[in-house]
């Protein structure tokens, strides 16, 4: 790995804020970000990537690249919970399992706008279409792993797979996502010019918050570990760091673009902590939020923003 790669990671100012926000947890300083601030900013977040993302778009020709990478990262989507599942079921139980197994093969928004940035500081970009197939790859590990509890524990599901699968697309950060992206496709250039000022110009600052909010909660989430012992962390971080190595690879017969290789690895390493959740309340209530939200929150995000995301882009660059 180039290690400029990791200096740059580690010097961004926006991860800064983000250990600013866990050291500050960890000394137990009052610095807080307002709760209504903290969703608006997150909206903010993805309202900006998915509208830029479509603006790309519009000026893109749909071709078999990105039809085949719509089918690659969905099939990513769908084949990382079936490992992790079989792996992980005789030591957690088929609850737990599919709870995490499903954690690790949808994905996290807020690792995507961090990715975005770390992009954009090494002048590289990605195709509007990323942001279609981030949105997209929400629901395919949702729908596997309530597949494969339902197999190990018939009738145990408290939600029909249909009513787990409409929840999971009409998640709030998925409908913000897809709808700015369709908005930011269909409007006009000069109407689009005349908001770039807010999509744009303000992006790293609010992220900058966000991260800093975000390293709060992460050191809140640490001390969870302890029911679940050594083995849950490891998943945290070699899950991702697998994950992340083989489709950072793998990509290359989908797409030569590196920006584009490099989301995709991303989006394979990352976890999701806000729509896997909300949909495993429902398809596997006696699974514990306590071991797959901090090994998503608490682990796998760090990792990904400091070490892994100069990792996969070495990966990519090499190949």
């Amino acid at each position: 790995m180039d290690l400029r790669l990791l200096t740059d990671s580690i010097t961004n100012p926006t991860l800064l804020f983000f250990l600013l926000g866990v050291f500050a947890k960890l000394v137990k300083s009052d610095l807080e970000v307002p709760a209504n601030s903290v969703k608006f900013i997150s909206l903010y977040l993805l309202f900006s990537i998915g509208f830029n993302g479509g603006r790309e778009l519009s000026h893109s020709t749909i071709d078999t690249t990105i039809l085949l990478s719509v089918v690659y990262g969905m099939g990513v989507a769908a084949l990382i919970p079936l490992y992790l599942f079989f792996l992980l079921e005789r030591r957690l139980g088929p609850q737990n399992a599919g709870a995490v197994a499903a954690a690790y093969g949808s994905v996290s928004a807020v690792t995507f706008v961090a990715a975005t940035s770390f992009l954009e500081v090494r002048g590289l970009g990605f195709g509007g279409h990323m942001v279609a197939i981030m949105a997209l790859m929400e629901s395919p590990a949702i729908v596997v792993g309530m597949l494969l509890l339902q197999r190990r524990e018939p009738g145990g599901s408290a939600a029909s797979l249909g009513h787990v699968l409409v929840h999971s697309l009409t998640n709030g950060s998925v409908l913000m996502l897809l709808g700015s992206l369709g908005i930011g496709l269909v409007a006009e250039e000069h109407q689009a010019a005349g908001i770039a000022p807010f999509t744009t110009d303000i992006f790293k600052g609010f992220l900058a918050i966000f991260l800093l909010e975000m390293g709060m909660v992460t050191a809140g989430r640490f001390a969870a570990f302890r029911r679940h012992g050594a083995a849950a962390s490891l998943v945290a971080v070699l899950a991702p760091l697998f994950n992340g190595t083989l489709v950072a690879w793998s990509s290359g017969y989908v797409t030569s673009e590196v920006g584009d290789r490099f989301m995709f690895a991303v989006l394979a390493a990352s976890a999701s902590y806000i729509a896997v959740p909300a949909a495993m309340r429902l398809a596997a209530p006696k699974a514990d939020p306590g071991l797959y939200i901090p090994m998503a929150l608490g682990l796998t995000f760090p990792f990904n923003i400091t070490l892994g995301m100069p990792i996969y882009l070495s990966i990519v660059q090499a190949a």
